[in-house]
């Protein structure tokens, strides 16, 4: 039995789900202990009701106004101090739902009893999620991030704040590294988008500011601290650059340029995503982009280099394309075959207009004048990393919307869920919003809703869950939350929260994540570990062998005596 904390109130009512524990003067309570006590009942015997601590209050016992506090605290009048804490019930066994009974000794949680009250007995594969405010281990069941039972994650929280995207690698690393999924977590892969900046490009650098303290805190979690060991970085061509140079700028090794060639974007019908705005999707002329896509890939013919020739003309480049649509659609002999017989022509202009103005964003994406590369992003690494930071907001709907669809579809393909291929976006809000339709949106709610069946997992992120397309947060087995601003936090979308926790979230600190899972009545409150990978060029320490030879040249040319202490640092 672990040490008493106190014992049921009498003057507060106990619920089979809610009761008060007025704290003992040589003990206390703080909000998220795990707290447990019993009851014998007739014809059962004992049912033990456990739970977490949501609320905590202290008040002077005998006052009657406020003034009283200050008489009270020197000695004129008499009254004590009295703490109580609310728990709120996550487990009964057996399950007979019956109050605790006033006077009742509670005591904390502790070893087994603690993993009883949070149901971590029964988790057969834990993923280490971290450690609660008691420094004890947190997990999260395996079976609802897999498919098994569940799948699909959502992280909301502020922007540079909340440490959204730290947690979404640190729970990939936990998956692969924990020995939850098994033998399987070696042919499980993970492709991330990374949006902002390049802290995302070094997942496979040692950190160097991790020390024995945080070596602790892994192998108290059961893995060894370090960075991903497969990773493969995919980066776009730089601007104007017809080698296809990687526009990379915090490391030269471990990364290749994506693009799609002429042949590529007709044959596959990539245009559409071209137009994956929301705003697009309203508009007439999305009427006119679907004909066209049509008309492109009946009409092309691939040529060397990725090039097409459509009509006998050669194109070599997406302007040359963009031209050639231009005045087929201006031509009154050949508008109605591509554009459609009822379109106006204030709609072709409009689409026009658009089409013209996307050459600056997506024309060093699509080439005519480099080699196919079977696929534009593709990777033998166990983790794949799409650099976007670098390209306009157009050019990044487009290469997220054909990415997505290509995966699924090739998962689709397949016909099994194994291996399982795991998904990291972040800004949801923009690529999925509750409002409108597009392209990308219609393939996440496809991953949201089918793609626990076919073995694509989705870790999404977000500044604002509200703005989220609602089918997809509601297909989120796992829930995260970081730090949130006020007004967000008053949203349904958290209405998992309890209402302490919708106050406590308004000043978490980076690192501390409330995390909600089905098995849980209660979210629970995650200090997770610092990344012992890179998470910006500063931390970076040497590239791993393994992945220190670029894939474009497969000797580093830096590389001059051949010994791994001579591999560049980042």
């Amino acid at each position: 039995m672990s040490d008493s904390v106190g014992r049921v109130l009498g003057t507060e009512d106990a619920t089979p789900l809610s009761f008060w524990v007025g704290v003992g003067p040589d003990a206390y309570a703080q909000l998220d202990d795990v707290l447990t006590t019993e009851r014998q009942v007739p014809g059962v015997g004992t049912v033990t009701v456990s739970g977490v601590v949501t609320a905590v209050r202290s008040r002077h016992e005998g006052a009657q106004f406020d003034s009283d506090v200050f008489d009270i605290a020197g000695g004129l009048l008499p009254a004590q101090v009295q703490e109580a804490a609310e728990v709120t019930v996550t487990r009964v066994e057996p399950e007979v739902f019956v109050p605790p009974t006033p006077g009742a000794e509670v005591h904390r949680a502790t070893g087994d009893e603690r993993d009883r009250a949070l149901y971590f007995d029964g988790m057969t594969r834990q993923i280490p999620l971290g450690f609660s405010r008691d420094g004890q281990p947190v997990f999260l069941n395996a079976d609802f991030l897999d498919g098994s039972r569940g799948a699909h994650v959502s992280i909301s929280g502020i922007s540079g704040v909340a440490t959204k995207t730290s947690f979404a690698t640190w729970l990939l690393y936990s998956l692969l590294h924990s020995g939850a999924m098994g033998a399987e977590a070696a042919n499980t892969k993970a492709l991330i988008f990374n949006v902002k900046g390049e802290d995302l490009l070094l997942l496979d650098h040692d950190n160097t500011r991790i020390d024995d303290t945080i070596r602790e805190q892994y192998r108290r979690l059961g893995m060894a601290p370090g960075a991903f060991k497969s990773v493969e970085v995919l980066a776009p061509p730089r601007e104007g650059d017809r080698n296809g140079v990687p526009d990379v700028a915090c490391r030269s090794t471990g990364v290749e340029a994506f693009y799609w060639t002429l042949g590529e974007f007709c044959a596959d019908g990539m245009l559409p995503f071209v137009f994956a705005d929301a705003d697009d999707d309203r508009q007439q002329y999305t009427m006119v982009v679907h004909q066209v896509a049509a008309r492109l890939r009946k009409e092309a013919r691939p040529k060397d280099n990725g090039a097409v020739a459509i009509d006998g003309q050669l194109l070599t480049s997406y302007r040359d394309l963009v031209d050639l649509i231009c005045e087929r659609l201006s031509d009154d002999d050949t508008r109605t075959e591509w554009a459609g017989s009822a379109i106006g022509l204030g709609t072709v202009n409009a689409f026009i207009r658009r089409l013209i103005a996307s050459g600056r964003d997506v024309g060093r994406l699509i080439r005519g004048d480099l080699p196919s590369r079977g696929k534009a992003v593709s990777s033998d690494a166990q983790v794949t990393v799409v650099d976007l930071h670098n390209l306009p907001d157009r050019a990044q709907r487009f290469v997220v919307g054909v990415v997505l669809r290509t995966e699924f579809e090739r998962k689709e393909k397949a016909g099994t869920a194994r291996p399982l291929q795991f998904v990291v976006l972040d800004e949801l809000n923009k690529y999925a919003p509750r409002e409108g339709t597009s392209p990308i949106k219609d393939i996440l709610l496809d991953i949201a809703e089918r793609g626990r069946s076919l073995g694509v997992i989705l870790i999404g992120a977000q500044q604002t869950a509200s703005e989220v397309e609602r089918r997809i947060a509601s297909n989120s087995a796992i829930r995260v939350v970081g730090r949130l601003d006020a007004a967000e936090a008053t949203r349904p979308e958290y209405g998992f929260l309890t209402q302490a926790q919708r106050m406590r979230v308004l000043m978490a600190k980076p690192g501390t994540m409330f995390v909600g899972q089905p098995e849980l009545p209660v979210p629970l409150v995650v200090n997770f570990p610092f990344p012992a990978w890179a998470t910006r060029p500063a931390e970076a320490g040497h590239a791993p062998t393994a992945t220190a030879r670029s894939v474009t040249a497969k000797v580093d040319p830096f590389d001059l005596a051949g010994d791994d202490e001579d591999d560049i640092p980042f």
